[in-house]
This record gives C-alpha cells, sequence and structure tokens, in this order.
C-alpha cells in the first residue's frame, strides 16, 4: 500500500479527497504528487427559511472518500481538512446540535453589522481584531443569533467552526483551529486568544469557546468505531483549516510577494509576521487573518469568479468556464467595468440582471451577450486587483515587481493577461491544487517527511506547472 497524506478540501460547490506523497527523482530530488481520491457536492439548502450546509451529507462524503482511499491501495498515516470561512454549529452539555450551519450568505446578518457599531465602534473592533469588515462575519452571525434566539446561544456549551465540528465528529476532540477562528472577526491580533472582552460588550457567552490550537497539532487518532467503519487509522492533523490559509502555504516562494488565491473569492494580500490594523489599512477594509506559526494573512477579500459561476448556473450551464473565457476574449472591445466589492453581488436574485443594472445605472454600455458579460466580470476582477495591490504599496511603502496566483482560477488565461496588463507587473501562476497542497505540506511537515515551511515551497515549486505572464512590451 502506498503512504500518503489525506487533505479533505471543501469548498461551496464542491468537496474532494486528495491523496498526496514524495517520490525521490534523479533529477529534481523530492517532488510531491497528488491524486485526487474521491469528489462530491456541496452547495446551500433552504431549511426552517434559512440557507444552511448540509453536515450530514459533508461528514458522510469524508467517511466514503476514506474508504476509496482503502480501496485504492493506499496507506494514509493523517488527514487534514480544510473548508471555507465564519461559520459554525453550536452544540450543548451532551454535544447535541443545537443549530443547523447557517451559510454566510444568508440573509440573517442583514444589517446586524450596522447595529452592532452603535454598541462597539468599528474603530475598537478593528484595532482589537485587525480583521475587514464583511457583513456576514462570525460576530455578526452570533449577534443576529442572539437577537432571533437568544435561549439556543445561553445553551450552548461548544463553539464549533465547520472544520472543528467534522474533526470533532472524526476524534470526538473539540477545538477551535487558529486560521479559521480569526475570520470571526473576535480574535484578538496581540494575544492571539478569544477577545472576551469585545464579546462581552455584545453579551455573547464566552464559555462555549475552546482553546484555540495552530496549524500543525495532531488532534488525534480516529474514533474506534470510525476506523471500524473505514477499515483504516490514521492521525488527524490541523492543517490551516481556513481554505484561504492553506492555499497561501502553498504560494511557490520564500520571499515576501504578493498573492492572490482565486476561485469562488478572491483572496489578494501578503503574509506578514506584524499584524498591520492601522487606520489606513481599516479605510482600505484590510484584514489581518492567521497563517501558519502566527503568521498573519494581510489581505482583502475581492468577489472572485462566484460571480461567473451565477452566470454560468443562470444559463443552465450552456457554456463551460472555459468557454467563457473564449467568449470574452472575442469580445475585447467591450470595456464596461463594475464595482465586484459592491453587496449587490453577494448574493442576488440575478447576477446577469444585477451586472447589467450596474452598467445602465452608471452610464456604461450595458453587456448583453455572453461574451460581453464574461468580458465585463473579468475586467472588473482584474481592475479590482490592481487597485487593491496599489494600496497594499502604499500601506507597506514597498513596490512588488510579481504577483503569485494560485488556486483553480490560475487556468482563467485572460484574467491572468489582464491583470498583468492593469497591474504592469509579472503574474506568477500555480498551482491550481494550492489549497489541497497546502493542507498536504502542513501534514508533511508534522510527520517530518518536510523540515519546516522553506523547504515544503522549494518541493512545491519543482513539482508543479507554474506559469509566468508579462505585460505586453516586456
Amino acid at each position: 500500500m502506498k503512504k500518503c497524506h489525506l487533505a479533505v478540501d471543501i469548498g461551496a460547490s464542491s468537496g474532494r479527497l486528495m491523496a498526496g506523497w514524495l517520490e525521490e527523482t534523479a533529477t529534481s530530488g523530492s517532488v510531491m504528487k497528488l491524486e485526487e481520491i474521491y469528489r462530491f457536492t456541496n452547495g446551500m439548502i433552504k431549511k426552517n427559511n434559512q440557507l444552511i450546509w448540509d453536515m450530514d451529507h459533508l461528514y458522510s462524503s469524508i467517511i466514503a472518500g476514506i474508504k476509496e482511499s482503502v480501496n485504492k491501495g493506499f496507506k494514509a498515516v493523517s488527514l487534514g481538512i480544510d473548508t471555507w470561512a465564519v461559520d459554525f454549529v453550536l452544540l450543548d452539555e451532551d454535544d447535541n446540535l443545537l443549530t443547523d450551519a447557517v451559510a454566510y450568505r444568508d440573509s440573517r446578518t442583514d444589517g446586524v453589522m450596522e447595529e452592532v457599531f452603535k454598541t462597539v465602534s468599528k474603530e475598537d473592533i478593528y484595532e482589537r481584531t485587525g480583521i475587514q469588515f464583511q457583513p456576514f462575519n462570525t460576530l455578526y452571525q452570533l449577534v443576529a443569533l442572539k437577537q432571533s434566539n437568544p435561549a439556543v446561544l445561553h445553551k450552548a456549551a461548544s463553539f464549533l467552526m465547520i472544520p472543528d465540528y467534522l474533526n470533532y465528529l472524526l476524534t470526538g476532540v473539540k477545538t477551535n483551529e487558529y486560521t479559521n477562528a480569526t475570520s470571526t472577526q473576535f480574535v484578538n491580533v496581540q494575544s492571539n486568544k478569544w477577545d472576551e472582552e469585545l464579546l462581552e460588550k455584545l453579551d455573547i457567552p464566552t464559555d462555549m469557546f475552546h482553546d484555540i490550537q495552530l496549524p500543525g497539532t495532531i488532534l488525534g487518532a480516529l474514533r474506534p468505531e470510525v476506523a471500524e467503519e473505514v477499515g483504516t487509522q490514521l492521525d488527524v492533523v490541523l492543517p490551516a483549516t481556513h481554505d484561504t490559509g492553506s492555499a497561501v502555504v502553498a504560494v511557490p516562494e520564500n520571499k515576501e510577494t504578493i498573492y492572490l488565491s482565486s476561485g469562488t473569492w478572491s483572496l489578494l494580500g501578503i503574509e506578514t509576521t506584524e499584524p498591520i490594523a492601522s487606520e489606513k489599512a481599516l479605510s482600505y477594509n484590510f484584514t489581518n487573518e492567521g497563517g501558519m506559526d502566527y503568521r498573519y494573512r494581510f489581505l482583502k477579500n475581492i468577489m472572485g469568479l462566484w460571480m461567473i459561476q451565477e452566470v454560468r448556473r443562470l444559463m443552465d450551464d450552456r457554456y463551460s468556464f472555459a468557454e467563457y473565457v473564449t467568449l470574452a476574449q472575442e469580445a475585447k472591445e467591450f470595456s464596461s467595468v463594475v464595482d465586484v466589492n459592491d453587496n449587490r453581488f453577494l448574493n442576488p436574485d440575478n447576477m446577469i440582471e444585477e451586472v447589467k443594472a450596474y452598467c445602465k445605472e452608471t452610464q456604461q454600455p450595458v453587456p448583453e451577450t455572453p461574451g460581453e458579460i464574461a468580458r465585463t466580470i473579468f475586467l472588473s476582477l482584474a481592475k479590482s486587483y490592481s487597485k487593491t495591490i496599489k494600496e497594499i504599496e502604499q500601506l507597506k511603502h514597498v513596490t512588488y515587481d510579481q504577483i503569485n496566483i494560485i488556486g483553480g482560477g490560475t487556468k482563467n488565461e485572460l484574467l491572468n493577461e489582464l491583470l498583468a496588463e492593469e497591474s504592469g507587473k509579472t503574474v506568477v501562476t500555480g498551482p491550481v491544487e494550492a489549497t489541497a497542497i497546502g493542507n498536504i505540506v502542513v501534514q508533511m511537515i508534522v510527520e517530518e517527511d518536510l523540515k519546516d515551511l522553506k523547504e515544503a515551497r522549494d518541493v512545491i515549486r519543482q513539482s508543479f506547472d507554474i506559469k509566468d505572464y508579462r505585460p505586453k512590451g516586456e
């Protein structure tokens, strides 16, 4: 059986279980190999007039994936789970679910952030946490729950974010992982612990939170009944359970660089050893999310490829994502631009009509064809990325010469070219499977297959396809 590490990587629309291992080569030394073992669907479902995640489906899919790894002849020594951020469940003192895993795109937080500012100022929250203001942050979800059902909140004995809960189901161990915890907007950016004073100001109980554990922590073995069901035993290890945290681990660069994790969301920023929580950073709405070894991911959330995903869905999947790129290339004369960070694009009834309405309201040509709509989205994203890079350079008093794009969005060659043109910088793309790779290399460091993050990034660079895009004329 082939020794490997398993990454469970779950996004908003799908999840997969990936196996990763190292092989020695005659010319390049150690290289990392990946194989997709199992893929499953994910998505928000409606229940009790709320958008929720189906946690039973996600857990059963993980179990099925581990079984499939055994069937395929893999001997996994460890497993790590990463997902999106901010969403959670609450358990009572008997470890029964008190809440569904309500999705961040649900409307329950509408207007809540502004209500919170009446009790605790925006400036105070940012100084304490260094986290950007998004209406769906966990802080506002908990306040919304307190407003709608305070009894449930006060019964809660455990607060577990999505990967924390899945880890608990596998191992019986309850903990809160650092990179995902910071996305809540109530971890103190200086102490890296829960900011109980902030929570108390908002009348949120603090005794339901667990100790925060860093990536690289071994949670423990599978519960005996789980091991028996899947046919193997392994260690469950905490990677960066926030998928962006895992993706940034896989940036194949050891010097400070601009990175763009490109997928449903676009996360653009730099990795730092100290938080940047200045008034200017607040005015630009940058965040200081936790990374490996108490590093900080100083970045901004940008709407991302969610917009084209919605367009594709509304057109009944008539075109593939690659075909939308081709159609957009053919519509090269079209140049209307929307503000991709406008909340109107977060979860509109109809993304196509919303894009058209924005263009009409701003007196720009209205996109009509699929190609024009796609080009509007891609050009708007590239301009938003370029603007964000300039803001980082102003805040850091540094000029960067390249941008590293990681994740599924690296396959969008038009967007890569547009970003090179808009920014005037070299765009380096890859690896595509950054999140799973970052998840796996943390496990490899824990198991001493790799020495440290520097070695891991060197191995990633020589293991996967990396491509450059340069501005025209260079």
